[in-house]
């Protein structure tokens, strides 16, 4: 009978023991989970921060030359075509494009893609620079010509960021495709006001 007690004995503190480690388990697992998902709203916290200035920046910018330097209209030559926009509409297309472009080129740094092809940020960088130096050139110089070769250039780099930026993320490069279409307008615009 005593052997039986101790048998008994003996399974019951297993028992517990067993409880006892499979609760600090628990509780472990607990507070991983519970750091994880702190990482994870850190992670969160910072990407969206980083999306924010990818696409504020040069949004914000493209405001500055716009209102700055954009210069007041088109003047004398736009007056004989009908088919010419105001040029707040031409304003409004880069604005846009540009918001949408820093959205893609965030895109392609999440992947790490500035670091698999720098070629993409320089692209980057060459379509918005000359993007930003169109509306000066056009509107404040006056030249519809000189203008027309800045938007050239920035469209050759807008098409190679879109042949970089889909190969790296196929997402950014569709997001890149809108704005093809708003370079290939504003280009058609700016023909008609260097031969105007």
């Amino acid at each position: 009978m005593d052997s039986q007690d101790i048998r008994h004995r003996g399974g019951d503190d297993r028992d517990a023991a067993t409880t006892a480690m499979a609760e600090t388990d628990r509780k472990q697992a607990d507070d991983n989970n519970k750091g994880q998902r702190d990482q994870k709203r850190a992670m969160a916290k910072r990407g969206l921060k980083s999306l924010t200035v990818a696409v504020a920046a040069p949004v914000l910018l493209m405001l500055f030359e716009t209102y700055f330097l954009g210069g007041g209209g088109y003047g004398s030559r736009a007056r004989s075509s009908s088919w010419i926009p105001p040029p707040w509409v031409l304003h409004a297309t880069r604005l846009g494009s540009s918001g949408l472009m820093g959205l893609a080129a965030w895109l392609v740094w999440v992947d790490g893609g500035f670091h698999k092809k720098p070629n993409a940020l320089y692209l980057y960088l060459a379509q918005f620079t000359l993007c930003l130096l169109w509306g000066p050139v056009t509107f404040l110089v006056g030249s519809g010509l000189a203008g027309l070769v800045v938007w050239l250039g920035q469209s050759a780099a807008l098409f190679g960021c879109y042949k970089a930026f889909n190969e790296i993320s196929p997402v950014a490069g569709n997001l890149v495709k809108p704005c093809l279409a708003c370079a290939a307008f504003v280009t058609a615009v700016n023909v008609k006001l260097a031969i105007a």
